[in-house]
């Protein structure tokens, strides 16, 4: 099987900001294809762009989500979600809303999460993670 790729959010705006830089040099290398992002990194980018009032941005963020992917929420998402954040709340080692959403998307799905975030996400048990922008 292929591995596959959910781009977190940091990693998305990196491919907005430096559309020839070291993350878009890996998309081209995988292909389009492996890669994907979930609902909430995509849910995160729109917001930003609308608070910063940006027509050109949004406009940026459209066409970069309609290249990849865009995985909705869905069972067994939930699941997953429920039973690491459970263990990381017992061991003290919660991360944000949002980024615990992203992560059990990637842990359900089976999914390598590319983040420039590691300090965050390498509290969460079993998650692969990549970082194509310190490789």
């Amino acid at each position: 099987m292929t591995r596959r790729y959910l781009l977190d959010t940091n990693i998305l705006s990196d491919l907005i900001k430096h559309p020839q830089g070291a993350c878009a040099q890996m998309v081209g290398l995988l292909g389009e294809a492996s890669i994907c992002t979930s609902v909430v990194a995509a849910a995160e980018l729109r917001f930003g762009a609308v608070k910063k009032g940006s027509t050109l941005l949004s406009d940026r963020v459209d066409a970069l989500l309609s290249v990849f992917e865009t995985l909705p929420l869905a069972p067994p998402v939930d699941q997953t979600y429920a039973h690491a954040r459970a263990h990381m709340e017992r061991a003290g080692t919660i991360i944000g809303a949002n980024d615990m959403l992203i992560a059990a998307h990637a842990l359900a799905a089976d999914l390598v999460l590319v983040t420039d975030n590691e300090t965050e996400f390498s509290r969460v048990p079993k998650l692969k993670i990549e970082n194509w922008l310190r490789s």
